[in-house]
């Protein structure tokens, strides 16, 4: 499996408890189907922006505690009425929903990401929200559980940004900083040229950028790692391994040389073994320093 910030929700996991595990398919279902709207299929832009307005005045509504106006198919509404009953039975907040449709709008419209700060602005409303929610359904939300989450949250799609710059192209995206491409003399025209290519052996200058933001996802894992030592039972043993597989994708971007295109980095059954070792045997992960989430370029 390749590592995505979705596919690592843990969905209804056997080392979640029993009486998570509904919520946890609900909020997923919610998640995936928001993302996939944005990104799957055929539809023109303006439909898919026109789907997403939909299931944004559908959440409102749920938040506002009254039926839900907007029309939708079968299985969308099948899809909120579950998702309503897990938002009133845990009273889980709406505004992350609300970030992780505003993250998916902008993907119709922006492609690209000035510096740092403005990539960590997406990842703040695109991948944290999944982290909080599930923090609020554990009863897990100091401010300490929720900065740390986000740092999990944001290292993690970080990560998958490393490993799929060639499938991004394919899509006419870029999440890799400009300025950061700039730094290292690389220019947009030619990572495309690198991804249509996929040499074996990437430029030197590619592999200093990509060496740059795999640092930065580390970084940012090993910021939030705490968490998962901090939380007890099943639901702490489930991050662990979320962490480490993250972290392991990264190792394996570097011995490949930074170069995702020739060999795009999965976990594959062998992995698993050196994850759960991992999570369960070596001592927790000591970060040097924090990380601020909000870098200042």
């Amino acid at each position: 499996m390749a590592v995505d910030h979705y596919e690592n929700f843990p969905v209804a996991s056997i080392l979640l408890p029993a009486r998570l595990r509904p919520a946890v398919r609900n909020l997923y279902a919610f998640a995936r189907g928001a993302d996939d709207l944005a990104d799957e299929g055929d539809a023109e832009p303006a439909a898919r922006q026109a789907a997403l307005e939909s299931w944004r005045s559908a959440i409102r509504d749920l938040g506002a505690h009254r039926a839900i106006r907007t029309p939708l198919s079968t299985p969308d509404r099948i899809l909120f009425e579950r998702l309503g009953q897990t938002i009133t039975e845990h009273q889980l907040p709406i505004q992350p929903f609300l970030d992780l449709l505003s993250a998916f709008l902008q993907d119709l419209t922006v492609t690209t990401y000035a510096d740092e700060r403005a990539l960590m602005d997406y990842c703040r409303r695109s991948a944290n929200p999944v982290g909080r929610l599930m923090l609020h359904l554990f009863g897990a939300t100091t401010a300490q559980d929720l900065e740390q989450s986000d740092a999990i949250c944001t290292g993690l799609q970080r990560v998958n940004f490393c490993q799929d710059v060639a499938v991004d192209q394919t899509k006419g995206r870029c999440y890799i900083p400009l300025d950061c491409l700039a730094r290292h003399e690389v220019t947009l025209p030619a990572l495309a040229d690198l991804c249509r290519s996929r040499p074996s052996q990437a430029p030197a200058a590619w592999r200093a950028v990509a060496q740059e933001q795999i640092e930065q996802a580390r970084r940012l894992l090993m910021a939030g790692s705490p968490l998962a030592w901090r939380l007890p039972g099943r639901f702490g043993w489930e991050l662990r391994l979320v962490v480490h597989g993250g972290l392991r994708i990264l190792e394996k971007l570097e011995s490949g040389g930074d170069n995702p295109y020739a060999n795009r980095p999965i976990l594959t059954r062998r992995d698993g073994f050196l994850l759960c070792w991992r999570a369960f045997c070596r001592p927790r992960p000591r970060p040097a320093t924090a990380l601020p989430l909000h870098h200042e370029s």
